[in-house]
């Protein structure tokens, strides 16, 4: 019986990693919001090109979305540990790590999306813009084939206890 406590408390040990994934999703989150709002000033106030506001807005965003990655992280470990009522909307909802995975993947494909309209709108990396979009797609593909491979069976989810 004092095992089985003992064993069952290891779970919290998950509140730390969670915690701290949260917490580095607010930094991002924080300083892609200030970096875009310097973007939208220093492009109202100075003559930047597109291109350069193109790209700095992309850069901001790649650092909001690598926020958003962390955010899912941190309430998914959270959720699927420690409290499973955790006041998320039905789309944040983790009920195993197939869930959580699944959710991941989408946001790191989107990442990718990102940083290539970057590379591929800066002018100064043209000629990376091939190589970039092959390894992108290589990797986005792999994903898939990843989240395909490793697909259990469509189970009707659990329902939250009350």
């Amino acid at each position: 019986m004092m095992m089985k406590m003992l064993f069952g408390a290891t779970r919290y040990a998950v509140l730390i990693p969670s915690l701290a994934s949260i917490l580095g999703a607010l930094l991002l989150m924080a300083l892609g919001s200030y970096e875009m709002v310097l973007v939208i000033i220093d492009s109202i106030t100075s003559e930047s090109s597109l291109k350069e506001s193109i790209v700095s807005v992309l850069t901001a965003v790649d650092a909001i979305l690598l926020g958003t990655v962390l955010l899912v992280i941190g309430y998914g470990l959270f959720e699927l540990f420690i409290d499973d009522e955790l006041p998320v909307p039905l789309w944040l909802r983790v009920y195993d790590l197939d869930d959580l995975k699944s959710k991941l993947i989408g946001v790191v494909v989107a990442i990718i999306a990102v940083v290539f309209v970057g590379i591929f709108v800066d002018a100064n990396r043209s000629a990376d813009v091939i190589s970039y979009g092959v390894g992108a797609g290589a990797l986005v593909v792999g994903l898939a084939i990843f989240a395909y491979a490793t697909k259990k069976e469509p189970k009707s989810k659990p329902p939250k206890s009350l």
